[in-house]
This record gives structure tokens, C-alpha cells and sequence, in this order.
């Protein structure tokens, strides 16, 4: 099985868990990404993902492999969707089997966190007023990860160049 690919179809999450489960690691994390019904203030009906296959797939494992090495993790997938996708699908699933739990949230971060800033996938919001439009996404989270703390979420969408 390959650890990172692009799916057409709907991501089994079950399945990629499961090929993840080991003897040798007692720390297992996972990041689901869904179509969320709302975004900047309007009522999104479904998005598109275009992907350029043949990159991603490259840059993907290269994602995943740099996370195994950095964080000593015994096992990464990661799937990331293309084509339609309805409010509530899954565009990206990212799951980390590791030694530790610290080990298994960071490298799970780090995958999800790289996938978005160097996959080129291209996301195409398509809103209940018959409007659509081409979204940039970019989180700065700041020193506290956006979550609490003196620093708020900062989360903003920028039409794509």
C-alpha cells in the first residue's frame, strides 16, 4: 500500500486504519478533513478538488517520508481526495502509528500542515446561490496553535492566482 495517495472515490478510513495498527506502537493519531456547509459568512453547497496527479503523488510521499524521519514514527498514510465532493465527505485523511502518543500528534500535524501548503490541489467552493468560486486556504495558528491561549484562530481564504 502506498502511504500517500488521490482518490477519486470516497476514503476508507477504517481500511487505512487498520493497515496502520501494529504490535510495535502504542500511539496512534488521526486527522479526518470534511466539507464543512459554510465558509466566510456563505452556505456552501459542495466543493471541487483538481489535482495534478503525477505531482502530488511524488510530493506526497515525500511528505510522509520526511514526517517518518523527523519524528521516528513507525507508519504514515495519508489520502487526499479529488473530483466532487458533498458537505460532509472527507477530502483528506491522514492517520500516524508511533511508539508514543507525542510522536504520533506531531507527525500527524506536520503531514496535514505540509499536505495543504505544497500539494497542488485546487479547491473550487460551490455555494447554495448558484455562485462558485476558486479558494486559497492558509491557517496562521501562531505560537499557542490557534486554540486557546492569548492567541486567537486566525483562518482565511484568499481566491487563488
Amino acid at each position: 500500500m502506498k502511504r500517500f495517495d488521490v482518490s477519486a472515490e470516497a476514503i476508507d478510513a477504517i481500511a487505512l486504519r487498520t493497515a496502520l495498527h501494529r504490535p510495535d506502537s502504542g500511539g496512534f493519531c488521526c486527522f479526518e478533513g470534511w466539507v464543512r456547509d459554510h465558509n466566510d459568512g456563505r452556505a456552501v453547497d459542495g466543493l471541487e478538488y483538481q489535482v495534478y496527479v503525477e505531482l502530488a503523488l511524488r510530493e506526497g510521499e515525500r511528505i510522509v517520508a520526511e514526517a517518518i524521519g523527523r519524528f521516528g514514527i513507525a507508519d504514515a498514510r495519508c489520502v487526499h481526495r479529488s473530483g466532487d465532493l458533498k458537505v460532509g465527505d472527507m477530502a483528506v485523511w491522514v492517520g500516524v502509528a508511533s511508539g508514543h502518543r507525542g510522536e504520533a500528534f506531531a507527525a500527524c500535524r506536520y503531514i496535514i500542515d505540509e499536505v495543504k501548503h505544497r500539494l497542488p490541489v485546487w479547491k473550487k467552493e460551490r455555494y447554495l446561490d448558484g455562485d462558485s468560486a476558486w479558494v486559497a486556504c492558509s491557517h496562521d495558528d501562531g505560537p499557542h496553535h490557534g486554540h486557546g491561549g492569548d492567541e486567537p484562530h486566525r483562518h482565511r481564504h484568499d481566491v487563488a492566482v
